[in-house]
């Protein structure tokens, strides 16, 4: 049990002494980025589901006529 609080402890040590933490506006501004790429990467996403499901069932319609 000591070594896996020695090894806790080291590593927030690490992380005060030792990380280079980005600036507060820096930070805001990259959330921003990372959150409008994952809602266009959604929607490109959901897009091309679209796209097959179309495709897929045209291609079904066309095989039972």
């Amino acid at each position: 049990m000591t070594k896996v609080v020695n090894y806790i402890s080291e590593a927030f040590e690490e992380l005060k002494s030792n990380v280079t933490w980005p600036a507060w506006a820096e930070v805001q501004r990259l959330t921003i980025v990372v959150a409008v790429f994952s809602v266009v990467f959604a929607l490109a996403t959901w897009g091309v589901d679209e796209i097959f499901a179309k495709a897929l069932a045209g291609f079904f319609n066309w095989i039972k006529a």
